[in-house]
């Protein structure tokens, strides 16, 4: 899975005040609506056809819409009240078929498929997915208009989970919230794919901000969140909500695969409740630091294709959607108005209660925030293919300050620690490395690059394998670290095994520098690194100096040229931390994947 661009149009509007910003309509649609709106009104005052009330069939101006699966039902019932009121546009009636379909989906068609799309006008749930539809530029032409409806994303518990969490009386922030529901056998938090669902990737980036505020090694907090959320993802939204544990049964807590909590919006909340009864229904909770919104965009789809008669048309449905008829039919369908205000009885009925911080809405995040978030996910989560490669020298026999453990022991632990963060479909491998470690060569490969869910030989899963691997590192006696030679081999080894799609890396950790004189020399490894690097099968090299013999600048002018990069840990404990923060970095910079 590959990472998509996002949108420009996410920054607040400077307001500072917390609430959220209103989203501007663009230039073209705001001119072409007075024109259409003066004229269609003109038109049909001087020809008597306000009022007109036969049959419309056969003049009737039939447009299709494209709208969220969650919005659909609600704008579906606007649009028959419009036929069955003979609402009209110059005169003619309006007869708009509403088609429910997932938003990535529909971006997806748009940015580039080649077919000519079969409607006028989408409504997906999030301007995010507006520059995704986009694409490089040769996409089908869109133009958005203002949100016709909010949601807020919020964190939703089945009420056992939700009274554990000290619901409702008790505040969290988003980075609060979901470090106290993923603490070891508090609750099972389940979400939907932030590259599929603006729900999932929304909560992300709010997770993300809220650790950020928090100081220290947020990236990190976040990836291994990342990781973790991934372990219980789901496709969409919808799905989502189906792995979440049917009442406060028994059942409940015996059923590892049900979910006691999913990141979720308020609307879907709302709908879920309006059909559960008793411990079925969900709690909510609203992080005090603010909840993204979901805001309903009206998108206009190739304008130039439609007649005057279709643009106005769809025109004028956007502005039905917006009067006071049309909002009180969202509201009964669990959608807040534009801003994201709402009435009691909407957060109510979706499981919200006060204390909770409900009327606290989060200034969108910006697009840059959200493109981070998205490469994160996609490299962290869904795509890994690493070549972990261990130095084995003597070395590493060398007792860690403060601990009564070798290097090679706590970077063991802390290898068996990374691996827990990664998902059954990342693929790992192992090599080691030191001085004619085999023959004239000073690197072995221990366990090939799998899957770490793929059954091994034997018995177990290569995951299993991988760790007893790891736990059986050890230092060679007397071996010295045979490094560029290792790093050129396993560079072109990852190279020769690529994975399209996948993000493929090479992740190298040393405590010293080169030791081999019959090597190659370190100019011509860089050299030979450029000629070689293809940028269509990219494979960063992530080398990590351990200890404080080793030379973090000298890795780094080496594994900078394949897009990759340098880093240090004095205390081998730090190493999984690092790993994460390396293949994010990475990942960020467009290093590692290619569709």
């Amino acid at each position: 899975m590959g990472r998509h661009s996002l949108p420009d149009e996410h920054a607040g509007d400077g307001s500072g005040d917390g609430s959220p910003p209103r989203r501007r309509r663009t230039v073209a649609i705001a001119t072409m609506l007075v024109l259409a709106v003066a004229a269609g009104t003109a038109v049909a005052a001087q020809g008597g056809l306000l009022s007109f009330s036969k049959s419309c069939e056969d003049s009737a101006i039939r447009l299709s819409m494209m709208a969220s699966p969650d919005i659909a039902p609600a704008v579906r019932a606007v649009a028959d009240k419009a036929r069955e009121d003979e609402v009209r546009s110059d005169g003619r009636c309006l007869d708009v078929t509403v088609v429910a379909r997932d938003s990535y989906k529909v971006a997806d068609a748009l940015s580039g498929d080649g077919r000519t799309p079969d409607f006028q006008v989408w409504l997906p749930d999030s301007d995010l997915w507006l520059d995704r539809a986009k694409g490089s530029g040769d996409g089908v032409p869109i133009t958005p208009g203002d949100s016709i409806a909010s949601s807020p994303v919020t964190l939703a518990m089945v009420p056992s989970a939700a009274k554990s969490l000290g619901w409702p009386k008790k505040k969290y922030t988003w980075a609060e919230l979901t470090a106290a529901a993923m603490e070891p056998d508090k609750v099972r938090l389940g979400s939907a794919d932030p590259a599929r669902s603006a729900t999932g990737l929304l909560a992300l980036a709010g997770i993300g901000a809220s650790s950020e505020k928090q100081g220290g090694d947020s990236d990190t907090r976040v990836a291994a969140t990342a990781k973790l959320l991934a372990q219980r993802m789901s496709d969409g939204d919808t799905q989502v909500l189906k792995t979440l544990a049917q009442s406060d049964s028994d059942n409940e807590k015996d059923d590892p695969e049900r979910n006691q909590a999913v990141l979720l919006s308020e609307q879907a909340a709302f709908a879920h409740n309006a059909e559960s009864t008793g411990g079925g229904k969900l709690d909510l909770f609203y992080p005090k630091d603010g909840t993204p919104l979901l805001n309903y965009p009206y998108t206009l789809i190739d304008e130039t294709r439609m007649s005057t008669a279709e643009g106005r048309a769809a025109l004028r449905f956007m502005t039905l959607l917006n009067e006071p008829g049309a909002q009180a039919t969202l509201e009964k369908h669990g959608f807040r108005d534009i801003d994201g205000t709402a009435g009691e009885s909407v957060v109510a009925s979706a499981g919200g209660r006060k204390p909770q911080p409900y009327a606290t809405a989060a200034a969108a995040p910006t697009a840059e925030a959200l493109q981070q978030t998205l490469g994160m996910w996609t490299i962290t989560v869904q795509s890994a293919r690493l070549t972990t490669v261990v130095d084995a020298s003597g070395s590493m026999a060398t007792l860690v300050p403060g601990r009564n453990q070798s290097r090679m022991d706590v970077t063991k632990a802390s290898l068996i620690q990374a691996l827990d963060q990664f998902t059954p479909n990342d693929e790992i491998g192992l090599w080691e490395f030191a001085t004619t470690l085999d023959g004239e060569k000073d690197y072995r490969r221990l366990m090939p690059t799998s899957r770490l869910g793929d059954p091994a030989k034997g018995g177990g899963t290569h995951r299993e394998k991988l760790t007893a691997a790891f736990a059986a590192l050890k230092p060679v006696p007397g071996g010295a670290t045979g490094l560029y030679d290792t790093m050129l081999a396993a560079y072109k080894d990852a190279q020769a095994t690529y994975v399209k799609g996948k993000f493929n890396a090479v992740v190298i950790l040393t405590d010293g520098s080169n030791q081999d004189s019959r090597s190659i020399s370190r100019s011509a490894l860089i050299a030979e690194l450029k000629r070689i690097a293809d940028p269509e099968r990219p494979v960063p090299l992530l080398a990590i100096a351990v200890g404080p013999e080793a030379d973090r600048e000298e890795v780094n002018e080496i594994a900078k040229v394949t897009g990759g990069g340098g880093y240090q840990v004095i205390d081998p404990a730090e190493i999984q931390t690092v790993i994460l923060q390396a293949i994010m970095t990475a990942g960020q910079s467009g290093h590692g994947t290619q569709e």
